[in-house]
């Protein structure tokens, strides 16, 4: 068997193309017998619950508009070949992540993990939403094809937060500094949102390793 753990946060936009072009990947192996894993990592950990305005995080981070412009263009140019039209003009505020890697962690039990991860990233980046706030989780959720009751419920408790958490904190421990990254059967990584051509030799060696066990 095939595991993937991929290392990411909701509000990554290279996490977004990591995940598209991983899928590339994939597909070219036709291997049915493969897990993916959506392992959470928080670009900003000390972000407020309620998040913050985008122009006062951009402000922090960057110091000024024209560096925030220029990285975001360089993202926007990459996105077109994965098909993403990023809108970074519509984000009106940067959240917290932990909430949305709570509704992954959900989704993972019932089978959504995948349509959920994709959908939160065309919330935040092609809509502008905030994945940081409830409602919009739960519409997200029942989208994907979940109990909008059942999420409600959960949300407003606090199962798995602290393992969500214990896994962010283990990622750090592993060396793991950017995101997205990739851990195959636990042995191989690859971090950045690479091309599916550098996946091939990892899943050669996974499949290599496997055989001799």
């Amino acid at each position: 068997m095939l595991q993937i753990d991929v290392y990411s946060d909701t509000v990554c936009p290279w996490c977004f193309l990591g995940k598209r072009r991983l899928e590339r990947a994939l597909a070219e192996r036709e291997d049915s017998n493969l897990v993916v894993n959506y392992r959470p990592y928080q670009l900003n950990p000390d972000m407020p619950a309620a998040g913050m305005s985008r122009a006062q995080y951009l402000s922090a981070k960057f110091q000024s508009s024209e560096r925030a412009e220029s990285v975001y263009s360089a993202i926007a140019r990459a996105g077109h070949s994965e098909r993403i039209s990023f809108n970074f003009e519509a984000q009106r505020r940067m959240p917290n992540t932990l909430q949305s890697h709570r509704l992954i962690r959900f989704a993972r039990r019932h089978a959504r993990q995948v349509p959920v991860v994709e959908a939160l990233y065309q919330a935040f980046f092609l809509d502008g939403e905030d994945i940081g706030d409830h409602e919009t989780l739960v519409r997200i959720a029942t989208c994907c094809g979940l109990s909008g009751g059942d999420v409600i419920q959960y949300l407003a408790g606090n199962e798995d937060r602290d393992t969500i958490l214990t896994e962010d904190m283990r990622a750090r421990r592993m060396g793991i500094k950017a995101v997205p990254s990739f851990v195959i059967n636990g042995a191989y990584s690859i971090s950045g949102a690479q091309e599916p051509e550098a996946f091939y030799p990892l899943f050669d060696l996974a499949d290599v390793k496997l055989a001799d066990e």
